[in-house]
Order: C-alpha cells, then sequence, then structure tokens
C-alpha cells in the first residue's frame, strides 16, 4: 500500500495547492465535469489493469473506445433503446478485446504489438466507414440513458463504484481473480499450478474490452453527436493511472484502490494546470514523465531486492570415497 498513500500525499498536496491558487477550481459546475469526464476512464483503467496484472498491455483501448462509440450511436440511431444500444457497445467491446486476447494467449504474439496493430487498425477502419463523419441527431431517450442530468451522475456513480468493488473482491477473494495475479506473478508457476494461463489472458482481454464498451456508453449518452475521433489519447491517460497508483508493468502485482487512486490524480491535473495558468499541452507530457518515474521506482525496488554477488559454489574438494578391501 506504499504507493497508494503515496498518490493519496499527491492528490492532497494539488487540492491544498489549488485551494489557494485557484479556489474556483472547486466549484460545483466543475467539480461535476471532472466527475462525468473521468467515470469512463476509471472503467477503462478497471480492465486494464486485469490485463496488466497478468503482465500483458493493451494500448488499443483508444481505438476500441471509438469504435463502440459509434457502435453505440448507430444502435440507438436506427431505434434501439438505451439498454440495448448498450449492450451492443460492450458486446463490440468484448470482440476486440477477444481479438486480442487470442492472439497474445494461442500465438504468444508479444501483446505490445498485437495492440499497436490493433490500435491503427481499428481506428483507420473506423475513419473508413464513417467517412471521418460524425453520429448526429441521437434521440432524446439515448440521453442521458434516458434520466435526468441531475440524477445520471448520481446513478452512473454508484454503479461504477460497486463495479469496482465486485471486481476487487473478485480478484482478491474468488480462484479466478487469484490466477490473474499468479499468471502475471509467474506464468510457469501458474501454469504448473494447473491454471490455464492462456485461458486467463483471452479472459482479461476479453473483459477489459467489455468494459471498455460500458465506458463509451457513459461517454457516448453525455452528448447529441459522437465523433469518430472520439478517445484520441485515452491509452496513455489510462495505463498512466494504474502504472501511477501501484500495478507493476511486469504484472503480478496491482490494486483497484490504486488505480481510482492514480484516475483521481491524472483527471484532476489537466484542468488543475488550466486553472494555474500553465498551458494544458504539458498534461501529455506530464503523464509521460509520470510513467517513467513510476517504472522506474519499481525497476529500482526490484534491483534492490536482488542480491549484490552471486551465490559462490563451494571450492572444498569432496573428499575421495573410501576404496573397498579385495
Amino acid at each position: 500500500m506504499r504507493r497508494e498513500w503515496s498518490v493519496a500525499i499527491a492528490i492532497a498536496a494539488l487540492a491544498i495547492v489549488l485551494a489557494f491558487a485557484a479556489p474556483s477550481y472547486f466549484s460545483g459546475e466543475n467539480l461535476r465535469d471532472l466527475f462525468l469526464v473521468n467515470l469512463p476512464v476509471l472503467v477503462v483503467a478497471t480492465g486494464a489493469t486485469l490485463v496488466i496484472l497478468t503482465g500483458e498491455i493493451d494500448i488499443s483501448v483508444g481505438s476500441a473506445f471509438a469504435l463502440c462509440s459509434v457502435a453505440a450511436g448507430v444502435a440507438a440511431g436506427i431505434g434501439a433503446p438505451a439498454a440495448a444500444a448498450g449492450a451492443v457497445s460492450c458486446a463490440a467491446g468484448a470482440a476486440l478485446g477477444a481479438v486480442n486476447g487470442a492472439l497474445v494467449a494461442y500465438l504468444r504474439i508479444p501483446s505490445i504489438v498485437v495492440t499497436l496493430a490493433a490500435m491503427v487498425a481499428w481506428r483507420d477502419g473506423l475513419r473508413w466507414a464513417t467517412g471521418g463523419a460524425w453520429i448526429e441527431n441521437l434521440p432524446a431517450r439515448f440521453q442521458w440513458l434516458g434520466l435526468s442530468q441531475a440524477s445520471f451522475p448520481l446513478a452512473a456513480g454508484a454503479g461504477v463504484a460497486a463495479l469496482v468493488m465486485a471486481t476487487a473482491w473478485t480478484m482478491r477473494d474468488v480462484a479466478a481473480g487469484r490466477a490473474v495475479y499468479a499468471t502475471g506473478a509467474n506464468g510457469e508457476a501458474a501454469r504448473l499450478a494447473s491454471i490455464d494461463t492462456a485461458l486467463v489472458k483471452l479472459a482479461v482481454f476479453t473483459c477489459a474490452g467489455a468494459l471498455t464498451g460500458l465506458a463509451a456508453l457513459l461517454n457516448s449518452v453525455r452528448f447529441n453527436q459522437i465523433p469518430s475521433n472520439t478517445g484520441l489519447g485515452l491509452e496513455m491517460k489510462v495505463i498512466a493511472a494504474v502504472v501511477v497508483g501501484g500495478a507493476a508493468i511486469t504484472g503480478g502485482r496491482g490494486t483497484f484502490i490504486g488505480t481510482v487512486l492514480g484516475v483521481v490524480l491524472l483527471g484532476a491535473i489537466g484542468p488543475a494546470l488550466t486553472f494555474l495558468g500553465v498551458s494544458a499541452q504539458w498534461e501529455r507530457a506530464l503523464q509521460g514523465a509520470i510513467i517513467l518515474a513510476a517504472v522506474t521506482i519499481d525497476a529500482a525496488r526490484a534491483t534492490s531486492r536482488r542480491p549484490l554477488w552471486p551465490r559462490q559454489r563451494s571450492t572444498a574438494k569432496p573428499a575421495k570415497a573410501a576404496k573397498e578391501p579385495r
């Protein structure tokens, strides 16, 4: 929990600075906007945590987010209820995640290669299919999932909180969740313990894809049109939040409390720069620096746990066996 406490202290320090330098940051309207913007990020980050715990990575979530958003908008545009549009979005995300997971788990292609190719293919494929046009004139029943603007944040927030807590409980107390940690900590040992590591990786990629589809729905219902290029840069924010929250990029270690704190910290930094009079263009640079710092700290801790000198072999010669009398 050491990393989680560090992130919590950083959030508190940022809040204190903003309270004195830019008190308008804490206006009700701004906090509500921050909540609605970062709620989908938290959902995607929850799925990304599952993937990273297995020692893999998914950098295609931004493109999948865009594709799922358009799928939900198209479904709503042809008259599907909001629940059906959400199911279409989650199913599309799960299918995309399953493709990534199958390639990683069964063909053993490195996840960075698979998801990099998927990121480009899905983004360009969506641009070709839509011609760059936005999905417009969404029906009123799709907006805010049919709820009022006042009640939607409460309902969505409660639902996402329940989702994150249920995922954390499953990972801690259910055998399937412990199998995810075991796969990331030592895949060979997990296999010898009769854990199907390939199936675990396929499952986490599929779950992460479905959560990306859910996040796309939560984001899409806030507007009456959906840009076909939505989700740009989402992968950077999500991975940064997970790593900053304490998850080891090599797998096997991480908590969902840390992921929540990481999303809060990174979600607050961008608007804080604007309120402090700093160009928002520095946000991406800060995200990259934070990822580099977190990975460097993990590498330094791993190095410090190793012995400085290899265990020396004994130089004493074994005693000769006594000859048997003839």
